[in-house]
């Protein structure tokens, strides 16, 4: 059975190692056939330290860790989307005229 993934934004990076994760889902409410957003929090191990809140990140599902914590951050979204990107071969196509920085490089573009 393959672990699950979920994706959510950091809410509390307040212990060691360990990140408080809030994902948030969407459901249709069975009567008024309203959609109602559900938030849940779990905790992520986060080994380096690196993310703060307001960071979007994904978990995927581990082994137990501590008594609370059964989550491990695999990265920022960002970094997770580009990364299964590369992983298929299906790179996002590539802006020569902007560098790194998002400053225009010169000599490269449109010469009109």
């Amino acid at each position: 059975m393959s672990k699950r993934l979920l994706q959510g934004i950091v809410v509390s990076n307040a212990c060691d190692k360990t990140v408080i994760v809030r994902v948030e889902r969407r459901v249709m409410h069975p009567v008024y056939k309203k959609f109602i957003t559900h938030s849940k929090k779990y905790a992520a191990h986060d080994e380096h330290n690196r993310f703060h809140a307001g960071d979007a990140v994904q978990i995927e599902e581990s082994r137990p860790i501590s008594k609370r914590k059964h989550w491990v951050v695999l990265g920022s979204s960002g970094d997770a989307v580009s990364g299964r990107r590369a992983a298929t071969g299906t790179a996002p196509p590539v802006d020569s005229t902007v560098d790194r920085a998002g400053e225009p490089v010169e000599g490269r573009g449109d010469a009109a």
